[in-house]
């Protein structure tokens, strides 16, 4: 009986081994950039904030700042700028790696070509941003008068409160992001720095795919598909791809960045993410970079 009893106990007390994720060693900071519009800020502190959370567990160095949702992007790319430099300085490093979401992808290019921070800047990648534009901008600046006066004065105004001392110039903003400004304008005055890497990965979602999109997504969905192709609700694949094109996610403009309404999804940003981090990690390991 006494065996019986000490042997209970032990089951009962014993500790189960933790399980510890493993350490990803990159070696310098990781800033991770959101996209346009509020779906930014649907979680708390920033849509990124988790991801980056659990990068750290992970050993990453890593930052999710915000900047406002509804700017242009030249404005955005200044604030993301002064983001970097105070991470630098606080981390005392001197190289970042970019993790760009949506419009926070055309932020980073602006800053690293057109504000000399490709001096900072190791890698950039971009995860579903409309390199090509995107058909929705022109269907926003395509609406009657009052429903686009409306639309504007809604978004600058909750661009606002979304910050302390937040700007906002939504109609702007979505100009920038039309087919004709950025591959008629942007583009050719925004050009890729020899001495900075440029990954990109496409979402794909809805029609023409077999996986299922947000119902929110599923009209914006359907009309980029009839003009662009396969695309995540916001964003078409074709209009994704940049620099060394690394594939096609299975997963909406919303689940890439963790917001997922649906519960058949097997996407994990979590999971995706960690995976980019430790591909950045190899190619350090394989590099002479500090």
């Amino acid at each position: 009986m006494p065996n019986l009893t000490s042997t209970a106990i032990r089951r009962l007390a014993r500790l189960e081994p933790f399980p510890q994720p493993n350490v990803i060693p990159l070696r310098n900071p990781v800033v991770l950039m959101h996209g346009f519009g509020l779906l930014a800020f649907l979680a708390k502190g920033g849509h990124l904030h988790e991801e980056a959370m659990h990068l750290r567990v992970r050993g990453i160095l890593a930052f999710a700042p915000n900047v406002s949702p509804y700017d242009t992007i030249s404005e955005r790319a200044v604030t993301w700028k002064s983001h970097i430099q105070e991470i630098l300085s606080q981390t005392r490093h001197t190289k970042v790696h970019l993790i760009a979401h949506s419009m926070g992808g055309l932020d980073a290019r602006y800053l690293i070509s057109e504000l000399g921070m490709h001096k900072h800047v190791l890698s950039l990648t971009t995860i579903s941003s409309p390199h090509r534009g995107s058909s929705i901008a022109d269907i926003v600046l395509e609406q009657p008068g009052k429903i686009k006066e409306w639309l504007n004065d809604a978004a600058n105004w909750l661009g606002e409160q979304a910050m302390i001392n937040g700007n906002a110039d939504f109609h702007r903003a979505i100009e920038n992001l039309t087919p004709s400004a950025m591959t008629e304008d942007f583009n050719p005055k925004v050009i890729n720095h020899p001495d900075v890497i440029y990954r990109s990965f496409a979402g794909g979602a809805g029609k023409g795919t077999l996986h299922s999109i947000n119902p929110i997504l599923r009209p914006f969905n359907s009309i980029i598909y009839a003009r662009e192709g396969i695309n995540d609700g916001l964003v078409s694949v074709n209009s994704a791809i940049w620099g060394d094109y690394q594939g096609e996610i299975a997963a909406d403009h919303a689940q890439q960045i963790g917001i997922d309404f649906m519960p058949s999804s097997n996407f994990s940003s979590n999971a995706f993410i960690s995976d980019l981090i430790q591909d950045l990690s190899n190619q350090e390991s394989g590099s002479t970079q500090p």
